[in-house]
């Protein structure tokens, strides 16, 4: 293993808390150097960002070189090499967000903030990056606040998100939960969970439109027969069947309809 490059005088050091809770992540899985990428999650919850003390301390407990820890964590833009603010905001630029306003957004975020990309307000509480597509099309233009959504954004609602979030009031994701702090979301990434997995819609209308014209349809799943890996049957018994499953999916997206819309109560 080569020695790794020391650590900046002035750079923080990881702490005890965090070292040993490194060592649990290793510990998860059959081979250690799996754990890299949630070990340079928690790395960031500590520190900001990825610094040089932690590659030092992935690469010792992974028994890799420090080279090999840096060259994961230059790769993936989701690692940080400066710290962050409180809030990470990205604005997706990508093809359809930027042509549904996300450019004008980005922009006016700029100007709002007075900086520049990948850069962090004065007040140390946003950092403003324009990011590739977040896998939300339906909802363009896309706008993230520490990896949760905030859907159909224009540049008004834009400033007043960040300008709610330094003032320190609570922001609920538009499908997600309550936000929390950059670095208390990188702890749930390096896999310690903060309970509000189910808290908040994990859908909305948009990606639910295919299934509710398809109800409206009556269009239906096939029994299974044909498939690959389907047992062969005759019809009566693949109807059977077929009546089970479409009971039980009915069931489900009922079930998943009441929590889209606050549950039972609401």
């Amino acid at each position: 293993m080569t020695e790794p490059t020391a650590a900046p005088a002035d750079e923080p050091r990881l702490s005890a808390k965090t070292m040993t809770e490194l060592h649990e992540i290793a510990a998860r899985y059959p081979q250690a150097r799996s754990a890299l990428l949630p070990m340079l999650h928690l790395v960031q919850s500590d520190a900001g960002c990825v610094t040089t003390a932690g590659i030092e301390a992935c690469a010792e407990i992974l028994h890799l070189t420090a080279a090999e820890v840096a060259a994961v964590a230059t790769f993936y833009t989701m690692y940080k090499r400066r710290p962050i603010g409180d809030y990470h905001v990205g604005v997706c630029t990508n093809t359809l967000c930027a042509i549904m306003g996300g450019d004008v957004i980005f922009e006016r975020l700029k100007d709002h903030l007075d900086v520049g990309n990948d850069e962090t307000s004065e007040d140390g509480k946003i950092t403003l990056e324009h990011v590739e597509c977040n896998a939300a099309c339906d909802y363009a233009p896309v706008v993230m606040v520490n990896w949760e959504f905030f859907d159909n954004q224009t540049p008004e609602s834009a400033v007043q998100l960040v300008d709610t979030l330094r003032s320190g009031e609570e922001v609920q994701a538009t499908r997600g939960a309550r936000i929390c702090t950059w670095r208390e979301a990188e702890r749930v990434l390096a896999g310690f969970p903060d309970n509000r997995a189910d808290e908040g819609p994990a859908a909305g209308p948009a990606s639910l439109a295919g299934l509710e014209l398809a109800r409206r349809e009556g269009w239906r799943a096939p029994s299974g027969n044909g498939i690959p890996g389907a047992k062969p049957s005759g019809p009566v018994e693949a109807a059977e069947r077929a009546d089970t499953r479409r009971a039980e999916a009915e069931t489900k997206v009922d079930e998943s309809e009441a929590e889209t819309k606050g549950g039972p109560d609401a």
